[in-house]
């Protein structure tokens, strides 16, 4: 009796990213499009262009229609107020979990235990490109090694989370991106994890992974120099405060890296009450008012309705344009507190300083 394998029940091939790349192919425009957007972003990053980051977005993506309605009023949202922010849009596909749960759309496309991956990447790729398409920016977590792969072409940014912020595996794959990583703090609202993350990634590297024609091969990187960090706060205390970005900005300096924050007003900045994501904003463009340089930009999660909902057994009872994980602000909310932000920025530019309320 083999001794080989004794809890694995099934092995299926896959696809590998070039076969299903020939499926759902991109132009030449449009590559160059995304260049361009990850040229913008570094330059925001790196403050050479003076806009905010905006990555902007659903929780995660579960049905497609609905992301692609999302799109088009996230890219008419965009055009209005591109001059303060330059949106990114969030296109999440996975989903860490602490236990159990649905693990995203790339993993679980039917969300019913199916694993139908192939499926979910064929998915994920033309959900991508159409969106990409209307003129958008994309922003996805990483978190699976090999799906980049698949995938990352598509990307302007990308962001590895607190869970996995501290492994090995994910720095040196951030090390070999294409695009600017940011690193999440960890749960417990500690940075010293992300603030080695970003050393770590901006370094040589050298992994085991695949290539697009699916071959088992080790991946050698010249570093990522468009890390950054993220604060999402904590388990007990948001981090988005001035006293916590001087802290943050403090440490970034001393560790000798580009002090460029992005701040998460989700998460454990808004205490996962998805309502307060507009106190956090506030607070961040009042730094910004008040010139604060640090702060490069921000993230929100933002559906077509507001709050979440169970996956329950009958998907089809699902509503629509609402979140299955953390819950989100609707579009309508979306809208108000990105507009006003914009113009707070904009009269601020004409006459130094504006003290106003979303």
């Amino acid at each position: 009796m083999s001794n080989k394998d004794t809890r694995i029940v099934d092995i299926k091939p896959l696809a590998t990213p070039n076969e299903i790349a020939k499926i759902y192919p991109i132009s030449d425009e449009l590559s160059q499009q995304i260049t361009e957007s990850r040229r913008i972003v570094e330059n925001i990053l790196n403050g050479t262009d003076h806009r905010l980051l905006a990555v902007v977005g659903p929780c995660s993506i579960h049905d497609p229609d609905a992301a692609l309605d999302y799109s088009d009023r996230l890219k008419a949202l965009s055009d209005m107020i591109s001059d303060q922010f330059y949106v990114v849009m969030r296109v999440y596909f996975e989903k860490p979990r602490t236990t159990v749960g649905w693990k995203g759309l790339i993993l679980d496309p039917d969300m019913d235990g199916s694993y139908d991956i192939e499926k979910g990447l064929k998915t994920a790729r033309s959900l991508l490109i159409e969106i990409a398409k209307k003129g958008l920016a994309l922003g996805c977590e990483v978190l699976d090694p090999i799906i980049p792969q698949y995938i990352d072409e598509l990307m302007s940014w990308s962001s590895i989370g607190a869970r996995t912020t501290e492994s090995q595996t994910h720095r040196t794959l951030a090390s070999g991106l294409s695009v600017p990583v940011g690193f999440k703090n960890s749960t417990s609202g500690e940075l010293t994890n992300a603030i080695n993350a970003i050393k770590s990634a901006a370094a040589p590297a050298s992994f085991i992974g695949i290539n697009k024609d699916g071959q088992t091969v080790v991946l050698s990187t010249k570093g990522n120099n468009a890390g950054h960090l993220i604060l999402r706060g904590g388990d007990k205390a948001p981090n988005y405060y001035e006293d916590d970005v001087e802290v943050a900005k403090k440490k970034l300096y001393d560790a000798g890296i580009n002090p460029a924050i992005i701040i998460d007003c989700s998460h454990g900045n808004s205490r996962k009450n998805f309502s307060r994501q507009k106190r956090v904003l506030r607070n961040v463009l009042d730094q910004v008012l008040w010139g604060e340089k640090a702060i490069r930009g921000f993230m929100l999660e933002s559906n077509i309705f507001e709050g979440n909902q169970p996956i329950c057994g009958d998907k089809s009872t699902l509503k629509y344009g609402v979140s299955v994980t953390d819950a989100c602000i609707g579009w309508d909310e979306t809208e108000r507190i990105l507009v006003h932000g914009a113009q707070l920025l904009k009269k601020a530019e004409r006459y130094g300083g504006v003290m106003e309320v979303l």
